[in-house]
Parts: structure tokens; C-alpha cells; sequence
């Protein structure tokens, strides 16, 4: 009493099977192993570094060497 033989396991699996058909078992199993191929996917993709961001092709430099001229006013007339 107590114990959980093999018998009680095939009991409750003929159960489950007659509950909800064969193709239902086959139907759940399925999506629980697409499930595992995406999280495994999903770790797998989390372990690579994201790629480097990109420099711009021609840097503008700034020449800080000219003094700055003051900017005119403009007067309508």
C-alpha cells in the first residue's frame, strides 16, 4: 500500500489515452519538443555578443585651431 507500481502507470496511461485519443497525445508531444527547440535556440542565441555598431564612413573633423567670427545681424529695411 502506497507504492507505485508499473501497473498503476499503464492503468493511468490507457486512461489518458482513451480520455483524449492518440492524436492528441502525438499533437501535445509534438508542440512540447518545438517548445524545447526554441528555448534551446533562444539560448543559444543570447550567448553570441551583438555584433559591433558601425562607424561612419568619412568623420567630419572640426578645425578648432580658426577663431570664430561673430554672426551678423540681418536688418530688413
Amino acid at each position: 500500500m502506497g507504492g507505485v507500481s508499473i501497473w498503476h502507470w499503464i492503468v493511468v496511461g490507457v486512461i489518458v489515452m482513451l480520455l483524449f485519443g492518440r492524436g492528441k497525445v502525438s499533437e501535445l508531444m509534438g508542440d512540447v519538443a518545438k517548445g524545447i527547440k526554441s528555448f534551446k535556440k533562444g539560448m543559444a542565441e543570447d550567448d553570441t555578443p551583438p555584433p559591433p555598431a558601425q562607424q561612419p564612413a568619412d568623420p567630419k573633423v572640426i578645425d578648432q585651431t580658426a577663431s570664430p567670427q561673430p554672426a551678423k545681424a540681418e536688418t530688413k529695411a
